[in-house]
């Protein structure tokens, strides 16, 4: 059992409301959910709730490129559009939020920490104060904590300790995952988020969230990585022993496959899109040569038709989604988590739907590839249960799994609190006492 997956808190069993919002690069989606506690002996692992999807709206995004804000009114416009859609289907109105990440370049660091013990048994107040001494280490660093998370505790020289509750030493140590991001992007995401008239409940990366919905049991425990491919960015989550050790990620996604297309083929971004949804693939068949494609040439009416062979689409995909993943292998075998995550990769995100991608992947990363979908959660409409959704999934998780997570208390931190006459007060008071 990983100490993310603790379910004995009372905090953690009560009912509540969460709205969730994931603005990415092609879309923004937020849900509304209400999570009710799970019986004691129908838990799934890590997780405390039943999660029952009451609202949901979608939108093309509109002033995001690769995560990060560039057009502040026309992001506000497709947060407000999403939200209200996801309010009008739940019959209530939302005061906050949990938000996913995925720009501010991500680095994840390990701290370590020491508290002294006396010899006496280990109780909450001695995991509280090594939790916070391995949260002010990271304080030091000149950027935003995302995520400061305990993986592993150290009770005199035994490593590997889990939950050391109850047990008897003279120091308790703890190494911390310490996720971090440039402020700029998730001050700008928030601002965004706060000219909506909605707050900030807590932001998380977009990896962590992805992994946490598409991982199955055991790739969490004997050590995954998932890989999140989205319209502007693809993130990499590695999970080992069931937490969540290292994040990362890059400003390529399956935007950049569309405009590839749409440069080469000389037509346009709406045209490249179709027909990369339609006729798109990573890998080369052998009809590809005599396979003609109608293409519309920029100028629309004016222009005349042009086909071409399919084979010739293939290429500009190929070579764009290998380059991708040759960055990402490389991002791996920086991470140090390499063995950690052996021969397990899990692809999500909207475009890992892109036929041929596991093949190329498998080639590329020298791994066992399978594609993931969102788990676990009921109510979302068939529309909603694919890759593309695996984010806004994990965001509903996280808060069953993060009750111990450490947050560093930071003058003026941007994630602001909800007053206790909104609807949503008993959420985010739930989550305050959980994290």
């Amino acid at each position: 059992m990983s100490w993310l997956g603790k379910k004995g808190d009372a905090a953690a069993r009560r009912s509540g409301v969460l709205t969730v919002l994931d603005v990415g690069s092609s879309k923004v989606c937020c849900v509304v959910a209400r999570l009710q506690p799970c019986e004691d002996g129908k838990l799934l692992r890590g997780r405390t709730h039943r999660v029952q999807v009451i609202g949901i709206g979608h939108q093309k995004s509109q002033g995001m490129k690769s995560g990060v804000v560039i057009d502040l009114e026309r992001a506000e416009h497709a947060i407000r559009l999403a939200v209200d859609s996801a309010e009008r289907m739940a019959g209530l109105t939302a005061d906050s939020l949990i938000v996913n990440v995925s720009a501010g370049r991500l680095k994840s660091e390990i701290f370590s920490a020491t508290v002294n013990l006396g010899g006496h048994e280990v109780d909450e107040s001695d995991i509280k104060r090594v939790l916070a001494a391995g949260a002010r280490q990271a304080m030091k660093s000149e950027r935003e904590v995302i995520h400061s998370l305990p993986v592993g505790f150290l009770l005199d020289t035994e490593r590997g300790v889990r939950d050391p509750r109850g047990m008897v030493g003279d120091a308790l140590g703890v190494d911390m995952h310490v996720l971090t991001g440039d402020a700029a992007p998730l001050r700008n995401i928030e601002l965004a988020i706060n000219r909506s008239h909605l707050s900030v409940e807590r932001m998380v990366a977009t990896p962590y969230a992805s992994g946490l919905a598409a991982l199955v049991d055991d790739e969490l425990e004997m050590g995954a990585a998932c890989i999140d491919m989205g319209g502007g960015t693809t993130s990499i989550s590695i999970f080992s022993e069931g937490n969540f050790v290292h994040g990362d990620s890059i400003p390529v996604g399956g935007n950049h496959v569309t405009l590839d297309l749409a440069k080469g083929l000389s037509t346009t971004l709406e045209a490249a899109e179709r027909l990369k949804v339609m006729h798109g693939s990573a890998l080369s068949g052998s009809a590809d040569d005599r396979d003609l494609v109608t293409i519309q040439p920029i100028g629309g009416d004016h222009g005349v038709p042009m086909q071409i062979p399919r084979s010739v689409m293939t290429r500009i995909i190929r070579a764009r989604v290998e380059e991708t993943l040759e960055m990402l292998r490389d991002r791996i075998g920086k991470s140090g988590y390499g063995n950690a995550i052996g021969k397990r990769i899990v692809l999500t995100g909207g475009a890992s739907q892109l036929a041929g991608l596991p093949e190329v992947a498998r080639r590329i990363l020298g791994r066992n590839v399978r594609t993931g979908r969102p788990l676990g959660v009921a109510g979302l409409p068939e529309a909603a249960k694919g890759a593309a959704f695996s984010t806004v999934v994990g965001l509903l998780v996280y808060p069953q799994v993060a009750n111990f997570e450490s947050r560093p208390a930071r003058g003026g931190s941007m994630f602001k609190r909800t007053g206790t006459d909104g609807r949503l007060y008993r959420v985010s008071q739930w989550l305050r006492e959980s994290f």
